[in-house]
């Protein structure tokens, strides 16, 4: 069996994201990976000692398991998007202009805001779907309903209160919002897209 384990992440020091807030959030990171390793090994350990005994028990952890891996591929895919520093959207590259056309004039910025925004946990997602060569955004519930499948993720915006309570309180999401765009390293969501488009 596959052991994972944490990725490392060089990040700077985030404008409006403490760094108390960000290492309270790795080790929520952590978290995940350890409880997808645990799972595994249980799943594994019931289904081959007794199937028709534990059949019940390891179709609740395998439900539970898809929200450990979602939890941990999502945060690495969001503490990717800050590492290098801030960096702006190159307007003329391949992800600028599809942005340009998907979501002008309202901006994409503002679409993602508007889905991060909504009341519940989870995340917003910009996915790419290279049938369709079409840009889709969605709200991920917790982190493991609402998948567009197969989908390439281009960007990942955690909404659950942990990535803003500590910094922002209850009713801080507007300004953790801009906080994560204003840090944001485009080049690393420019080289996602030009990867799957």
């Amino acid at each position: 069996m596959h052991i994972y384990e944490e990725k490392k992440f060089s990040l700077p020091s985030l404008s409006g994201i403490s760094d108390k807030s960000v290492q309270e959030h790795l080790g929520l990171y952590g978290g995940y990976v350890k409880n997808f390793n645990a799972i595994s090994k249980l799943i594994a350990e019931l289904a081959t000692t007794d199937s028709d005994k534990y059949a019940h028990a390891v179709s609740e952890l395998l439900r539970r398991r898809s929200f450990e891996f979602d939890g941990m591929r999502l945060h690495e895919y969001y503490f990717e998007q800050f590492e290098g520093g801030s960096n702006a959207l190159t307007a003329g590259s391949a992800l600028g202009k599809a942005l340009a056309e998907a979501y002008n004039p309202v901006g994409a910025e503002k679409v993602m805001k508007s889905i991060g925004s909504m009341r519940g946990p989870g995340w917003a997602v910009l996915y790419y779907d290279p049938a369709a060569k079409e840009l889709l955004t969605s709200f991920v519930g917790e982190q493991n309903q609402g998948h567009l499948v197969t989908l390439p993720i281009i960007l990942a915006l955690d909404v659950w209160e942990h990535a803003f309570l500590l910094d922002h309180g209850a009713l801080g999401k507007g300004k953790y919002l801009d906080a994560f765009f204003a840090n944001l390293n485009w080049s690393v969501i420019e080289k996602r897209f030009d990867q799957v488009a």
